[in-house]
Order: structure tokens, then sequence, then C-alpha cells
């Protein structure tokens, strides 16, 4: 009888970590002292965002990707708050808009200029204001377009539809204490929070209630957290009873136990969770530690399985996370961190390693693109839909972002399900009925969203034509990539010994 430890078999098992050399770094940064549970840092194709220690008020620095090396202390920065920044956020469906939450109590949507910012900007697109106490997590939806979370320290949940600084939903009295952290189901019809009382709460914002709550996800004092994962299981991370730090993993289905239970160590940073929806990895990293734990969810027990870990000299005051569409496909890349060191940013590549060269179909699924899936106006109404994903097979063009003028008025409440929490707030200017257009002013400015139906500017000269154009593009486009394709896989015959 054989007694041979049998290893379970995961494309992901030899994942490893890699940091950029140090040229391609971020250096000479001043990251953000303030003591707040955030990860300070924010990610997408285009830019790297890092809140950092601003004097009289709250800043944060934009750089494009590129921009590596030495950062000059006269780097212009977002400095548009009057208190420390706390949570930043990129939109999912326009790489040029961030979002984010400071003491002043105000939420701030910000446009950045292409090729990144020449000089301070000051002035925001949208100022969001509704809490009454700092603003310390931003989320915007996963599908809906315009649509944006925001919790605050008066343990009050705001959404918010940003293309008409409307305030959509008030969600008061669902937590009785501080809100650690928020995040959106993959569809965004939900989203679960994590609270001081220990209770983990599943919220249907439309309707303003509580669908599922765990009470005492985890018995520790300090700061937990919880994220939706794909399949509508929710992964926590927190403390036990003698401070030691855990993970979890919840089915909406029973609460009453979970379904897998980690213990990790006796570190007191808190636990902040990255999850890749495309291969059901979770990546966990601690404040002040100097490690970052992997784990692949699975169906079978116990559900929670360990990778691997990360090492490295220097603790992380934060973490930033690239979407899978900013990723290099062709060197097998499936992560990559942006560290917070004190002074620096710290690029980290996760790579699976394969001796191919060819396109891995089983690393790269279709992923979340950055077109919306709908308008806010059609989730009020009460649709949902799953995000619109892409290929990453070759290299993805986006369509050109399309803009729409921020019109800060009340929307008719027709289409609002019955019973939802709280009215949407007025905007500012008296009556529904759609305002004449006017130049760009301070309430008006360029967004993600497409003009509606009926409203806006009429079409132009040579529309017709134009679009026509763009259509034979892509066209060609698509037509490019079913060959592409088709060259691959007879190259692969090829180098299999088929003819």
């Amino acid at each position: 009888m054989s007694f041979r430890k049998v290893v379970r078999q995961s494309k992901f098992r030899h994942v490893f970590g890699q940091p950029v050399k140090t040229e391609q770094c971020y250096d000479d940064i001043r990251v953000s002292r303030v003591t707040w549970d955030s990860t300070f840092c924010a990610v997408n194709p285009c830019f790297v965002a890092i809140i950092v220690e601003a004097s009289g008020g709250g800043a944060f620095l934009v750089l494009p990707l590129h921009k590596t090396g030495r950062i000059d202390k006269s780097y212009p920065t977002v400095c548009g708050h009057t208190g420390p920044v706390l949570d930043i956020d990129w939109c999912p469906h326009n790489d040029h808009v961030i979002a984010s939450g400071s003491e002043d109590c105000t939420v701030m949507v910000w446009q950045i200029p292409e090729g990144g910012l020449s000089q301070a900007l000051t002035e925001p697109v949208v100022v969001l204001e509704g809490h009454s106490k700092r603003v310390g997590i931003i989320a915007w939806h996963p599908t809906a377009r315009n649509v944006l979370l925001s919790a605050g320290c008066d343990n009050v949940v705001l959404i918010w539809n940003v293309g008409t600084a409307e305030e959509l939903y008030r969600l008061d009295g669902l937590h009785p204490e501080l809100i650690y952290s928020a995040s959106w189901s993959r569809d965004g019809a939900r989203f679960c929070t994590a609270c001081k009382d220990k209770s983990v709460r599943v919220i249907d914002p439309r309707r303003g209630t509580v669908v599922a709550e765990k009470e005492r996800a985890h018995e520790g004092a300090r700061p937990m957290r919880a994220i939706f994962l794909a399949d509508g299981k929710i992964f926590t991370t927190g403390f036990s009873r003698m401070s030691e730090r855990q993970l979890a993993l919840w089915d909406l289905e029973n609460l009453d136990e979970p379904m897998g239970l980690q213990e990790l160590d006796s570190s007191n940073g808190a636990l902040l969770p990255f999850y890749d929806p495309d291969t059901n990895v979770v990546y966990v990293c601690g404040k002040g530690d100097s490690s970052i734990r992997y784990f692949e969810i699975t169906e079978e027990p116990p559900y929670i399985h360990f990778l691997n870990t990360f090492t490295s000299k220097e603790p992380q005051r934060g973490m930033g996370w690239m979407p899978k569409r900013g990723l290099d496909v062709s060197k097998c890349e499936i992560a990559r961190f942006y560290k917070l060191h004190e002074r620096k940013c710290e690029p980290i590549i996760m790579t699976v390693p394969r001796k191919s060269d060819l396109f891995q179909d089983d690393l790269y699924p279709d992923t979340a693109g950055p077109e919306a899936a709908m308008e806010a106006e059609e989730w009020v109404s009460g649709r949902t839909a799953a995000p619109v994903l892409v290929s990453l097979r070759q290299a993805y063009v986006p369509s050109k972002q399309r803009d729409l003028k921020v019109n800060r008025r009340s929307l008719a409440q027709e289409g609002r399900a019955a019973g939802t929490a709280g009215s949407a707030g007025s905007a500012g200017s008296a009556g529904s009925t759609t305002p004449p257009p006017t130049l760009p002013t301070a309430n008006t400015a360029r967004l993600s969203a497409p003009p509606a139906l009926g409203t806006g500017t009429a079409a132009t000269p040579g529309l017709p034509e134009v679009l026509q154009e763009v259509r034979a593009l892509r066209a060609l486009v698509a037509e490019q990539g079913q060959r592409l394709s088709r060259l691959e896989e007879q190259l692969s015959r090829l180098e299999n010994g088929h003819v």
C-alpha cells in the first residue's frame, strides 16, 4: 500500500511573483500616513493613482503607467479636497474618470486628461455631498454606467448617479456601527458590507433591505473585510477571539457555518483581499506585511486551497490591483500588484510558467471589458445585467469613450421600484424638465455615458459617413481577429507534428 501524499492538481500551483527592476518603480512618492485601512492605490490600464501626503487638504497623484523612475516633488496632483483623501477608485467604464472620498465629507469625481496631468487639478467634474462624516469607501457599480457607491463614518451608504449628480438611494439605519468595507456582486444587483459590529450583510440597494446577515462572522474586534465572489459566495478576512488572522468562505444559502475557515498568523495588520473572478484566485495582502498570499477557491472541500506566498523585505503601506485587461498576456501574467512602500510604488508581476508562446486559453477566459452593460436609469428601473465580456486573445481596442454632459436635475421617479430606500435627492435645479443645452460650465462636464435619446445636441453634418466608417473598421478588426486565430491554430498543429 502506497502512503505517498497526493498533491492537488492546479494550473496555479506554480504561480510566482517577481518585482520589477528598480528603474521601473515609481520613486520619491510620499505615501499618505492617514490611519485608515484603505488600499491607498488604484490602477487601470492607463494610470496609477496614489494617495499622498499633502498640506492644507487632501491630494493624490495620477501617473501614466509609463512614467516610472523618480517623481519630482513639483509633479501636479489632484488636490480639490479640503481634508485628507481616504479612498480612490477608477471608473470601470472610463479609464480617465476617478472618484475620491475624503475626510471633508464629500465625494468628488475627476476627469483625467489624455496623457496625464500637466498642472494641478483642483476642479472636479462633480461634487457629491450627502454624508455628515468622513467618506472612507468608494466603489463603482460593475455593470451600470455612472453609478457610484459611497460609505461614510456616519454609517450611511449612498448610491449616486454621477451623470446627473443625483442621490439615487440613501441606505440609513442598516449599519449600527462603522462600515469597514463594501463590495458589489458580479452583476451589481446587491452588495455586501463588513461592519464594526462583526456582522456581514448582503444588501439590495434598490429595495433598501438586508437580504442576508451573518452575525459574528469573525469573533475578533479588529477590522474585517468582505468581498463578493463570481458565484455569489462571500469571502471574508478578519480576526479570531485570540487575535489570529482568519479567512472564511460563506454560502448565502446557509450562513450558520462557514464553508471554509483558515487561520493564518497572529499579525495585527488588516488583511486586504483582491479577487480575480476569471481564475477564482484570491490574493490576500496584509497591511504592514511583506508578503502576498494567494488561494484558489474551488467547488470541492476544503474550498479554500493555499497556493503560495510571495515574500519581500519591505512592508507594504498599501496595494493597487491591475484589472485583467491591463496585463501582458504574452508573458502569462495573471495578476499585477502595485505595492506601496513609504517612499515608492513597486509593481509586482504574478506569472504562470508556460513553455509555449501561444495564447493560453485556460489562463485567459473572456474578462469584463470597459463597456457598460446598461445605463444608470435602466439599473434604477430594476434591470440586472452581467458584465460585457471581451477576449484577451488579440489586443482589445475599445471604442472611443462616449461623452455626456452632467445635468444637475432631478430624474422622473417612474420606473423606480416601489419601496426604495430614501428618495432621490434634488440635484440643484427645480422641476423635472430637461434644461436647454448650454455651454460647458462648472455644472457640466464630460463623462463616460452617451447622450440619452431625444436630448443633447443635434446630429452633426457627416454623421452617417462617420458611422459607416466605424462599422467598416469594426468588421475589419473582427475579420483580422478570425484570421489570426486560424493562423495560431495552424502554427500549433505544425509545432505538434501534425500536417
